[in-house]
């Protein structure tokens, strides 16, 4: 089972890491510009995490269905999945599209910041919205090949997507002083890449899987696809899904909000925080993944003595993770601040809030990896119900740590901003511990209850 588990969570670690990196060349790009440049990329990062988060179901939802039909042996099932979910991020790219001014209206509503700021931060808005067709396209096909078994393709797919985007960046930034205009063209030009690449792997795939690709079968395809009962289905699942989704985003959205209401420098120091909490969240990802694969092929295969050991592998896993990563934190979590910027005021000020980035494993990893596992067995209403538990106590102790603060007369920058992260902490373990006391009813007892 081990076996099984590292040959797909090692290569979606891969593809995950890719991503923090990502950020992390962008941040030091433009953190050497100015705290300003920090700020904006913060900023216009956050706007299309609120955007893109919201429907990531286009690739948890096809992940845990399709491994459920790789688990069956219903290929032409998968298919039709993957089109589905295609179809669907086209549309929603479309709409997108349509309304990206509202969008940045609403957006510069939602988040503060000083004049130069805010206006880097729309310009880089304006040009990654044009990536929005082929970002939630890889959505739909990364979690294709997921539930397939098949990390390595998104693997391949990230590195070079990746690589294209790092090149771009520094050349457009760097060379020729295209300043944060640069770093989102540079954006748009990979997601496309990356799109180009996965059409690709879909075309070998099929042949690998004999599903014929004609023009007849792909109308057929259609066709089944989109009937509406498989729609409904479809939605269904996705809807619990995108309502936890949104959850999330706001949760983050309103981080980096309420860090630009507090004070530009306060936003610039919760930036460099958060990208060790990315980091550690796409290395646990690597494990969810590989839950969401390994879950809904035992649940599709009628299998639940594997559908256990692969849970119970995947938490030793996980715990082994969070004592690693604690303990780099605590011993090098200071050094780890000048690879984002050489501004010393700066990290000296970040430096005074680093024991949440130690406290950040212990509180994440079980959130994480419930995810995973939760996606495989398709049990969106326990994610959904879990989420709005978390978030409900996130802002009800953020906003009651504030009025105490407030009476106590200890209202300042530095212990609004620890009432933030106090708050993000017992957000992040209650995921974690409502979704393990359902495991038995809504994991185990779905492969139980078919064999």
């Amino acid at each position: 089972m081990n076996r099984r588990i590292l040959s797909l969570a090692l290569p979606n670690i891969v593809t995950n890491i890719t991503v923090p990196l990502l950020g992390m060349v962008d941040m030091a790009v433009v953190g050497h510009l100015s705290p300003a440049h920090i700020g904006a990329i913060t900023i216009g990062s956050s706007i299309f995490n609120l955007i893109y988060w919201n429907f990531g179901f286009l690739r948890m939802g096809t992940s845990g269905m399709t491994a459920q039909a790789y688990g069956a042996g219903r290929m032409d099932e998968a298919a039709s999945i993957l089109t589905r979910a295609c179809v669907v991020a086209l549309a929603i790219a479309a709409m997108l599209l349509l309304l990206q001014w509202p969008i940045s209206l609403l957006a510069q509503m939602l988040f503060e910041g000083g004049a130069e700021v805010m206006g880097m931060a729309m310009t880089y808005f304006f040009i990654r919205i044009w990536a929005a067709p082929a970002t939630l396209g890889l959505y739909a096909i990364k979690g294709w090949f997921i539930g397939m078994q098949n990390s390595r393709v998104p693997m391949w797919i990230a590195i070079a997507l990746n690589i294209v985007n790092i090149v771009c960046s520094l050349l457009f930034v760097l060379v020729l002083h295209w300043d944060i205009a640069g770093v989102a063209l540079g954006t748009v030009i990979a997601q496309y890449s990356g799109l180009a690449m996965g059409i690709l792997f879909l075309r070998k795939a099929f042949n690998n899987q004999k599903i014929p690709i004609t023009h007849t079968s792909i109308k057929e395809l259609l066709k089944s696809s989109l009937h509406w009962h498989e729609l409904k289905s479809f939605f269904k699942l996705n809807g619990d899904i995108f309502l936890r989704t949104v959850c999330l985003a706001s949760v983050f959205t309103f981080i980096t909000a309420a860090s630009g209401r507090i004070s530009d420098e306060v936003l610039a120091i919760d930036a460099l925080l958060l990208q060790f909490f990315t980091l550690f969240s796409y290395i646990m990802d690597g494990f969810a993944y590989a839950g969401e694969s390994l879950v809904g092929r035992y649940i599709g295969a009628r299998d639940p003595s594997n559908l256990r050991l692969a849970v119970r592998w995947l938490t030793v896993w996980g715990v082994t993770l969070t004592v690693l990563f604690g303990a780099l934190y605590a011993s090098f979590g200071k050094q780890f601040l000048h690879i984002f910027s050489n501004d010393e005021a700066l990290i000296a000020a970040t430096s005074q809030y680093m024991v949440w980035v130690v406290v950040v494993p212990v509180c994440g990893f079980a959130a994480f990896l419930f995810d995973g596992i939760f996606v495989g067995a398709t049990a969106g209403r326990t994610m959904r119900n879990a989420m709005f538990v978390a978030t409900a106590a996130f802002f009800a102790l953020y906003f009651g740590f504030k009025e105490l603060l407030v009476h106590t007369s200890q209202l300042n920058d530095s212990n609004l901003n620890n009432a933030l992260w106090l708050s993000f902490m017992v957000y992040l373990s209650l995921r974690g511990i409502l979704q393990a006391a359902r495991l038995r009813r809504d994991v185990y007892s779905r492969a139980e209850a078919t064999d």
